[in-house]
């Protein structure tokens, strides 16, 4: 097994609704705004080559959309989605799973290319998957989340013929107890949980007897793993304070290591407890992960 991590580029959001009710007091010297009180993430994703199948976790938000968009969302950097996967020495015809933890713009806006006036798969070799649980919720949005489920990302995938589903339990919208787990191949398995938005799948993988779970927006970045700095996106933010208390005990207990999507400074980290707080401990490169203990 082969693990990889594919830098798509930066993009910004305001810093407000990243932190929710923590005072920009505290959260600025975390991730500093700029003059309109935007920070910078990153768009991180995973490529997972295990056996002849090379499955890449979640795409960016892509290139596709028009210029009034991207005013919004500053996308910067030098990293593109192709470009990193060609750095690895993969084209976008050797993957043969797209696994999207979610389908907000910015996690699978990368699956989508526009090719003149029409909008076709960026991996035509590829499986997609979504549950449908989470496909139903983002092709009929609500009011609030309306903005993140745009349908040029999300409906193609479906006309492709390319989509499969992940069967997964109904949501526990007020977990106390293990997050449930589907398995998704011999060494992956997906942790489900439902705070940001229904059904959100966090892949997690077995990798010689250790474990790495990809947060996607559960913990966004590692500013965000003590628990009251919970998004202004979540949907249901009691659900993400629970979600977070269960996994994060879980992920202290047994070392996991957690890889995230949208720290613009860490990739990687595991936990430490310090006076009854779970908070960052050892982080370094997904290198330094996969060599630690070899």
């Amino acid at each position: 097994m082969k693990i990889l991590s594919i830098e798509t580029g930066n993009f910004k959001l305001d810093g407000g609704a990243m932190f929710g009710v923590v005072p920009k007091s505290m959260w600025q010297t975390l991730n500093p705004a700029d003059e309109n009180n935007m920070c910078s993430w990153a768009l991180r994703c995973l490529l997972i080559v295990e056996g002849d199948r090379k499955i890449l976790i979640d795409t960016g938000m892509g290139n596709k959309q028009d210029a009034k968009f991207f005013s919004h969302y500053y996308l910067h950097g030098n990293d593109t989605l192709h470009a990193s996967l060609a750095a690895h020495g993969f084209a976008p015809e050797d993957i043969t799973d797209v696994l999207l933890t979610h389908l907000h713009f910015d996690h699978c806006g990368g699956a989508i290319l526009r090719k003149e006036d029409r909008l076709v798969t960026a991996f035509p070799n590829a499986t997609y998957w979504s549950n449908p649980l989470h496909w139903d919720w983002a092709v009929h949005p609500n009011e609030r989340e309306k903005a993140s489920f745009l349908k040029e990302n999300i409906l193609p995938i479906q006309d492709s013929g390319q989509l499969q589903f992940v069967e997964v339990p109904e949501p526990n919208m007020n977990p106390t107890e293990r997050l449930a787990e589907v398995p998704f191949t011999k060494n992956i398995s997906l942790r489900m949980v439902n705070g940001h938005t229904r059904a959100m799948m966090l892949p997690q993988i077995n990798y010689r007897g250790k474990t790495l779970v990809y947060m996607a927006d559960l913990l966004p970045s590692t500013h965000h793993i003590g628990l009251p700095y919970i998004m202004g996106y979540d949907l249901f933010p009691y659900t993400t304070l629970q979600e977070k208390k269960v996994f994060l005990r879980e992920a202290l207990d047994k070392n996991y290591w957690l890889f995230f999507e949208h720290d613009i400074q860490t990739i990687c980290c595991n936990l430490q407890s310090t006076d009854k707080v779970i908070s960052k401990n050892q982080q370094g490169t997904l290198s330094d992960w996969l060599q630690e203990g070899s």
